[in-house]
């Protein structure tokens, strides 16, 4: 579906990255002339814990910028390859000092060909930086494949427990514009905490854009001026579908 021009154009967007996370696409989104609001959904927590063991690692699996910063702070290695699933993903890597970063520009299952294209399973294991909750079977695709991969959680994203004060506001007021979504649980932790803070009826004048079909699905449980999703999932492909800031019409 597209959205059709009405009243007041596109202006004010609802981030619901991690917070970390959010800080360059915010700056991405003023460059655009659009006004960013950052409401976290998940809070970050890095896990304590001894020194990475990286030998006899071949390669680095990033499948987000937390798992980055999460290896970063753990092991003062950086010069084993680090493929990442996304761009921005890799641009994180490429911040913390890895040297040989390459992007997958997509999800997890593009992240698995991407190595079985690159790497050799006979040349050593490889090591995925994870979170408390994991999207996909990475380590079962690339197991498939011939691949050892090493899964360790370095750390802990958590549902938040409600909407920031400033966000309830905007909401309650109707003014956010559209809301930008990047995974199902994000968007599942939204419509949970939409729904405890009683805004569900306010957001059928908000566009939804979501990052991936999967994300969409999550979205659809609350009643949208209409969910729009990006052709790859990846942010590159999710911001494309913004129209120019002041209009509702999204591109085709």
């Amino acid at each position: 579906m597209t959205a059709q021009p009405a009243g007041t154009g596109l202006r004010r967007i609802l981030i619901t990255r991690p917070r970390e996370d959010s800080e360059a696409l915010a700056a991405e989104l003023r460059g655009r002339g659009f006004e960013p609001v950052v409401q976290p959904l998940l809070e970050i927590r890095n896990l304590s814990g001894p020194p990475l063991e990286l030998d006899g690692v071949q390669a680095l699996l990033f499948t987000s910028a937390n798992g980055v910063r999460a290896t970063a702070a753990r092991t003062a290695r950086r010069d084993l390859p680090a493929l990442a699933v996304g761009d921005a993903t890799a641009r994180c890597a490429r911040e913390a000092g890895f040297a040989r970063v390459e992007s997958a520009r997509g999800d997890v299952e593009s992240l698995a060909r991407l190595v079985a294209d690159r790497l050799d399973p006979a040349a050593g294991r490889l090591y995925h930086a994870a979170g408390s909750a994991v999207a996909g079977d990475l380590a079962g695709d690339l197991g498939r494949a011939g691949f050892t991969v090493e899964r360790q959680v370095l750390y802990a994203a958590e549902p938040v427990t409600g909407l920031l004060p400033g966000t309830v506001e905007a909401l309650y007021a109707g003014t956010i514009d559209a809301v930008l979504f990047f995974s199902p649980r994000t968007a599942q932790s939204f419509v949970k905490v939409v729904h405890k803070a009683g805004l569900a009826d306010r957001l059928g004048e908000i566009l939804a854009f979501c990052l991936s079909e999967a994300v969409g699905t999550a979205v659809r449980t609350v009643g949208w001026r209409d969910i729009l999703i990006a052709r790859r999932p990846d942010q590159a492909a999710l911001l494309d579908l913004l129209p120019p800031a002041g209009s509702l019409s999204p591109p085709d």
